[in-house]
């Protein structure tokens, strides 16, 4: 079983990874978090508050309980902690998110549009709709209660309404992963939007297809 050390590594690693990227909405900006579940604890890592993540070390990202207290990590764990905390305790199927500032999906964050299923391997892995999750602000019991009535479908991928995206994943590499197939499919679909013409999604008889092969993973 990992360490939480190493727990830490990789999240801090992930969140090199999508500030380089540009999925925080700059690359010199902490915008959005990373935070990965600690096995057989209520226990998760996650990115500090307000720091660019490419000048901290490992030994930075915190170490919070279920109930936000602060376990481990001198610097602050962002005001978001809740909501993380929130899917771990409603989704034992989650064990690592990212929420980002990713460009296109953070378009149908404010066009208040969900994203139908496009693509068989966006589907497969993120499931049938990319829901908009209901505007709240920000580190408030308004937006944690948003989020976890939006878990519910059992989805891997969200838009917040004016907001940004939330990435689960079983790892955090399958929420990396589907935070890049999320931002695909809202690239191509913001585009063919803007063409004007009827937008082709995959058959409704296939949705239960790709739900069953989703258990198998």
């Amino acid at each position: 079983m990992e360490t939480i050390h190493e727990i830490k590594n990789k999240v801090l690693k992930t969140a090199v990874w999508l500030s380089k990227n540009n999925y925080f909405g700059g690359r010199l900006t902490s915008g959005g978090n990373v935070s990965a579940r600690i096995p057989r604890e209520e226990l998760f890592a996650i990115t500090p508050s307000s720091v660019p993540f490419n000048e901290i070390s490992t030994d930075a990202i915190c170490l919070v309980d279920f109930g936000l207290n602060r376990i481990q990590g001198d610097l602050k764990p962002p005001i978001e902690a809740g909501m993380h905390a929130a899917i771990y305790k409603r989704r034992f199927d989650v064990e690592a998110v990212c929420h980002t500032h990713q460009f296109h999906a953070s378009i149908f964050s404010i066009l208040n549009t969900p994203i139908p299923a496009l693509f068989d391997e966006v589907t497969l892995y993120i499931g049938n709709e990319v829901a908009v999750i209901p505007y709240a602000i920000r580190g408030t019991e308004a937006l944690t209660q948003s989020v976890e009535k939006a878990l519910e479908n059992g989805c891997f991928c969200y838009i917040m309404q004016n907001h940004g995206a939330l990435n689960l994943g079983r790892t955090l590499k399958e929420a990396l992963r589907n935070a890049e197939l999320l931002e695909r499919a809202a690239k191509v679909y913001h585009s063919a939007l803007g063409t004007h013409k009827a937008i082709t999604t995959l058959p409704e008889s296939s949705l239960s297809f790709w739900d069953e092969v989703r258990k198998t993973l």
